[in-house]
């Protein structure tokens, strides 16, 4: 990796941190790009607390939110090389780094809320957070996301609405491919310009969760969102393998005895404030909430399904073991 600018700032900011430490203690740096006020956020804190709690403080965490140690993509970069510590991004973002993770990328791939939280926490999450050992990291835990849904300033009954609109998407092939089958035009821009591009017109609309109305004011300049709740794509705790293979074995088992309890405070969390983030977005913006017939979308995107089973054993098993956890959590 090039010396750049952002790279020099970090490893001073770095050191000024591991200067600040007792000799006897190990200190994580975590990056994660989303406010403090963000659920996420929150929740990585609690797991800091349980971290220092179950290693008597020999083991912390200390979190840097807001992209303050550079984008998703940089501080997984910084990962990889031993760099940074710990990073929060997400399953789309991962994408590009992992395959494997593209299966948690595919729309409506998850039947229900309890659906997606049975494999967050199964052995096919596990299966997929190990498999970039080889490539710098791996992963701790998934962090429940929501649901995203299309929001515009017209509604999106069907795939037919969506022909001629250009729709703000995340740089992952799956969620271009997604747009593409549903008639709209992906346009892949960073999410901290989607606020002028919506209010300009750069974009019609957007997909996202709920919370991004509030959070960053998009219903200020997107009054219709349409619930077809198409992808549930979670969040990514990592770490550097540069860092976890120096961990003794007892500060191994702490950190992911943390982030598996971190799992579940985070979904109550967020789950919780969603609500309130809907309500508020109805009252305070007067963001309309549309209900919407999924199937037309569902059978729209079967090609992404058949594409994916067909790039590999492992894809096609994936998805096998994910629709048989749906059948379990409708029982």
């Amino acid at each position: 990796m090039r010396a750049t600018p952002f790279l020099l700032s970090f490893v001073i900011s770095s050191c000024l941190v591991a200067s600040s430490v007792a000799a006897n203690t190990k200190l994580l740096r975590l990056s994660h790009n989303l406010p403090t006020a963000n659920p996420a956020h929150v929740s990585l804190e609690f797991l800091a607390d349980r971290v220092k709690e179950l290693t008597d403080g020999d083991l912390r965490i200390r979190v840097f939110p807001e992209g303050e140690l550079g984008t998703q993509k940089e501080t997984v970069l910084l990962m990889q090389e031993g760099l940074l510590d710990m990073a929060r991004s997400n399953a789309a973002e991962m994408e590009a780094f992992e395959p494997a993770y593209a299966v948690m990328n595919l729309p409506y791939v998850f039947e229900s809320e309890q659906h997606y939280y049975d494999v967050l926490t199964s052995d096919i999450a596990d299966e997929i957070l190990e498999a970039s050992r080889g490539k710098g990291f791996i992963g701790l835990a998934f962090m429940v996301d929501g649901s995203r849904s299309f929001y515009a300033n017209t509604p999106i009954n069907s795939p037919k609405d969506l022909e001629g609109m250009r729709i703000r998407v995340q740089p992952a092939p799956s969620s271009i491919q997604m747009v593409e089958l549903l008639g709209g035009t992906p346009t892949p821009i960073s999410f901290g310009e989607l606020y002028s591009a919506l209010q300009t017109g750069l974009v019609d609309g957007a997909e996202n969760n709920p919370r991004a109305l509030i959070e960053v004011r998009h219903g200020e300049v997107a009054k219709v969102y349409s619930q077809d709740e198409h992808t549930m794509i979670p969040g990514v705790l990592m770490i550097s393998t540069r860092v976890w293979d120096t961990l003794p074995k007892e500060q191994q088992e702490a950190l992911r005895q943390a982030a598996r309890e971190m799992m579940d405070y985070h979904r109550a969390l967020y789950n919780a404030q969603t609500e309130k983030v809907i309500e508020e977005a109805r009252t305070e913006l007067g963001v309309e909430f549309v209900s919407v017939n999924k199937e037309a979308f569902i059978e729209a995107v079967q090609p992404m399904y058949e594409e994916l089973a067909g790039r590999s054993e492992q894809m096609a098993d994936l998805l096998q073991r994910i629709n048989a956890k749906a059948s379990q959590a409708s029982q």
